[in-house]
Order: structure tokens, then sequence, then C-alpha cells
């Protein structure tokens, strides 16, 4: 007699689809094309392109605004990028070249089943979830959500994954918030936890070697860290910012019925799968998301 799994809770799901819809909406910071279209719409450089990028639905939004809502970064580093980007180009050329970079890069990694039904359906059933999700606390995420939504269903389904992927992120913010963790704090507990070399947050989120001991120093001090992994207690710290952001990110779902949500995970797993095996996600980087599982999908 067989036994059926466990069916999984909705945080559960949840976190499964950030798994998938994570490097759908990633193609945009590591892919060349949108690089190319930032480029061609007048950004100067790979970081003035991605705050561009990624503030533009906030309009002409200043350093501090964004430094508070993407929550880890320098905040040297965002003020070299803005509001400098927007006397090259406006919000509005940025917000096109990202969705153009991204289905273009899609494209790609798809290659035919770009436009098949199974790109549509995921779209369909992604948007709706995504529409749904409760705007209040989520500013970066209101703001995508303020977006017309595109008619192509893989620039749809690119819409979609970007904003759950910020729905989650404004509510991972907030568990952050709630449990005294810096956004800078928050890169070294978490490559602390994962074992994510300390070396990817030099490029990628501006640390020097001082600065990462300073950091690190802080959270042993407040016994989460000993000996170079997390201690108990910050094992309990770090399971429950989790497990909070988990909870949040599953109101996006609630739109969706089990059996729909099912559904979205089976049509977005062939997808990311054919992403992240096109290489240009790299497989240790800043974003919390450990992409070697999503190699062995079939």
């Amino acid at each position: 007699m067989s036994v059926s799994a466990p069916m999984p809770t909705r945080a559960g799901a949840a976190r499964d689809l950030w798994r998938l819809i994570e490097p759908v909406h990633a193609v945009v910071y590591f892919a060349p094309e949108p690089l190319e279209e930032f480029r061609a719409a007048g950004y100067r450089g790979f970081w003035m392109g991605y705050f561009a990028g990624r503030a533009a639905p906030l309009g002409s939004a200043g350093a501090d605004v964004v430094h508070a809502l993407f929550y880890n970064f320098a905040h040297e580093r965002v003020g070299r990028a803005l509001p400098a980007a927007w006397s090259f180009a406006p919000p509005d050329a940025a917000l096109e070249a990202r969705v153009r970079g991204s289905v273009r890069a899609l494209r790609r990694a798809l290659g035919p089943a770009a436009d098949g039904a199974e790109v549509a359906r995921a779209a369909e059933l992604a948007t709706r979830a995504a529409r749904s999700a409760p705007l209040e606390g989520r500013a970066l995420f209101a703001a995508n959500r303020s977006l017309p939504v595109p008619e192509e269903p893989l620039a749809r389904l690119w819409q979609a994954a970007t904003l759950l992927r910020e729905h989650r992120g404004d509510g991972h913010v907030a568990a952050l918030v709630a449990a005294g963790i810096g956004g800078r704090e928050s890169h070294v507990l978490h490559a602390t936890a994962s074992g994510i070399p300390r070396e990817v947050y030099g490029p990628a989120r501006d640390f020097d070697g001082a600065e990462w001991r300073s950091r690190y120093d802080a959270l042993e001090q407040r016994g989460l860290l000993e000996d170079g992994r997390l201690s108990a207690r910050g094992r309990r710290l770090k399971d429950r910012i989790e497990e909070r952001t988990d909870r949040l990110a599953a109101t996006a779902y609630d739109a969706l019925t089990t059996g729909e949500t099912e559904e979205l995970t089976r049509l977005l797993r062939p997808l990311t799968h054919a992403v992240v095996r096109e290489g240009d996600i790299p497989l240790d980087n800043p974003m919390g998301l450990d992409l070697r599982a999503s190699l062995d999908e079939p």
C-alpha cells in the first residue's frame, strides 16, 4: 500500500515557488541582453543600469528612498547611481529596457518553449497571484504593481515573477527589521548560515574585509555567531526570519487554489531549469538562493 506524500503548507509552497520564480526574474541582473538594453537607453555602467531598472517603478527616486527599500546595499553605492541616472534617461526608459532585455534573455534560454502553452498558463496563474497580493507595507511591490500588465505571455510571466519577488522581498525586509538584523548584517548572517563564500559579496555588495569583520563581530557579540558558524541562538533567529518571510509571501497565493498552486509549481520547474542551465546567473550569488538544486531538476 503506497503512502502519499504530505501536502505542503501554504508557506512551504511559497518557498518552493520563490526558488522557481527568482531565477526567472533575475535574468534582468545577470543576462547580457538586459545590460545591452540599459546601455542602449543611455545608462552608464552595470550599477547605474541595475539601480535605474529596479527603482524605475518608483519614479525619479533618489538614493535615500532606494537605499531604504533595497535595504542591503551600501548607501554610497546607491548614491553613485541615483539620482544621476535620471539625467541620462528617465524611469520610463528603464522600464522599457528591463522588460525588453529580460524577454530576450528568457527567449534565448527557453527556445521554442518561450511561445508554448505552458508559458502562457504559467503567466496567467502567476499574474493572478501577483495582482491579488496584499499591498499594505509593501512599497516596492506596490510600485511594480502599478505598472501595466504586458500582453505578451513571456513578458507577462517576467513581470509577474518580478511582482512576486518584490512582494516576498518587502516581507523579508520586514522580518529582518523585526529581528533587529540590518541590511548589511543580513549578508553576513546568511553567508555564514549557507556557506556562500564571503568573496561573493565583495563586488556584489561592496564589502571589504574590514566591514565584513565589523559586521561579523557585531553578530558574534549578540551571541548569533561563534567559531565561523551560526550559534544555536543564531540558528533559531535565522529560522524564524525565514519562516516569517515564507508566511508573509504565502499571502500572494491566496487567490489560487491548492491545485492551481501545484500546477504553477509544475509549469515553472522546467522553465527555471532551462534558465539556470543557461549559466547567466552565478550559482554562488548574493540573492540568498541556492541554484544547484535547479540544475538537478528533470
